[in-house]
């Protein structure tokens, strides 16, 4: 169905400027990245384009349904997203309510037209061939030549300005941000939940901005392994992650959770130090082995049995703005597990949730002012033979460019002993790099 074509590049690095700018010129664009990120467990791909759509699904009911016969129509590369809210029918009891000025469907996937898949200072690219399965069916030569053609339209990169010059604002004040922490913890003392992972918005209205350009700055300073920059029509998400929420390798799942945070700073002494605290940091250890028990439990749902395994707990990983604890946990599955029942089993991602799960979403609604949409889920590649690869969506920039509206959004895990004035600082470092990349 799709063959992949050798297209020697002079730079590599100009090459992906290249076709970043494609996406002004489509509707439907994926970028992912890992940034050549050293020793990053089961990393395997450097950078992959998803450019123009040969077909779209784009749902916010029966979604999982409707994705299953979408996939059985394409056995090809699927490049797309799950929005948090998909947690409303993986379990039916939960809503949300609140407002949405992003406005993204449930779930969205598309055939790319054009895979551009850089690996090793090796460019390959891969064209839909004629086939029954496929609605448009594009001949390679002429394909090729279009692709050429989509490179070459702008004869010089432009310098675009990245900068907002709308006011950014808070959802909600550093008051109420503390008054609800404590209103939480007091649910945590009842035996509600034991953490909860707690996000505020900041967020911009009648924002014009270059999302090409401001994904670049924020790429530029941020580096991370989960990178990821989507277009879908009008909205568009401009996405630093440093976590994976999980990958398929043929019969083995991965999960590799983040809870533990630390700053970085310029003195390589003191960064180390404080690289060394978040290891020993009880608070921090306290919360990252809660959420591997939650991923150790949703994957015994669908694991073959005595396979769920814990292969490193409370690693430390240094990324550009911050030192961060990752574990990783591993199980086998039945080869023939559709992609919709790994998904029934562990979405949404215990560390953007808390334990127990439905607990925490039922008290995420009850007091986030905004609907997350996008932030919290996922984005990633689903493969022909059905591995895939998805991030978690944090450490980004949602803006829908119809209504000029920008979101951020950043959170913290909450449980009995945390300090709600830290853990406002610690949203407030999250949310630098996405800050810095708007002004």
């Amino acid at each position: 169905m799709r063959t992949f074509y050798p297209f020697p590049v002079a730079n590599i690095e100009t090459f992906k400027l290249q076709l970043v700018e494609i996406s002004n010129q489509v509707n439907h664009f994926c970028y992912l990245d890992s940034n050549n990120y050293p020793n990053y467990p089961y990393s395997t791909f450097g950078s992959l384009f998803a450019i123009d759509a040969v077909d779209v699904i784009s749902v916010s009911k029966n979604c999982l349904e409707q994705f299953d016969t979408f996939q059985q129509q394409h056995q090809d590369w699927l490049f797309g997203f799950l929005n948090y809210d998909l947690k409303n029918e993986i379990e039916p009891n939960l809503e949300s309510t609140k407002i949405d000025n992003i406005q993204n469907p449930i779930l969205h996937f598309f055939v790319p037209k054009y895979l551009v898949k850089i690996e090793n200072e090796k460019v390959e690219v891969g064209i839909v061939s004629e086939s029954e399965n496929v609605p448009i069916a594009i001949g390679s030569e002429s394909a090729l030549d279009e692709f050429r053609k989509l490179i070459t339209f702008k004869k010089s990169l432009t310098t675009h300005d990245s900068r907002l010059t709308t006011k950014i604002s808070n959802r909600i004040s550093k008051e109420d941000y503390i008054s609800t922490i404590e209103k939480i913890k007091n649910h945590i003392q009842l035996g509600d939940i034991y953490e909860i992972n707690f996000c505020q918005e900041f967020y911009a209205e009648s924002a014009e901005i270059n999302p090409v350009a401001v994904f670049q700055k924020l790429n530029e300073i941020s580096k991370a392994p989960f990178t990821s920059f989507f277009k879908n029509e009008a909205n568009y998400l401009m996405c630093a992650s440093p976590e994976r929420f999980l990958k398929r390798q043929n019969n083995t799942l991965i999960s590799q959770p983040i809870k533990g945070t630390r700053k970085r700073i310029q003195d390589k002494k003191q960064d180390n130090l404080l690289k060394q605290q978040l290891f020993f940091d009880e608070k921090e250890r306290s919360e990252n082995v809660m959420i591997v028990d939650l991923v150790r439990n949703d994957f015994s749902k669908i694991a073959i049995k005595n396979s769920v395994d814990v292969e490193e707990l409370f690693g430390i990983y240094s990324f550009e703005q911050v030192h961060q604890m990752i574990s990783t946990i591993t199980c086998n599955i039945e080869q023939n597990l559709l992609f919709s029942e790994i998904i029934k089993a562990v979405f949404p991602m215990g560390s953007m949730t808390g334990a127990p799960k439905i607990a925490a979403m039922e008290l995420i609604e009850q007091y986030e002012p905004t609907k997350r949409g996008l932030f919290s889920g996922a984005v990633g590649y689903i493969t022909p033979k059905g591995n895939f690869d998805f991030n978690v969506v944090i450490r980004s920039i949602l803006y829908n460019s119809t209504n000029n509206y920008i979101s951020i959004q950043a959170g913290s895990a909450i449980t009995i002993d945390c300090d709600a004035e830290k853990e406002y600082e610690e949203c407030l470092l999250k949310a630098k790099a996405m800050l810095e990349a708007l002004r």
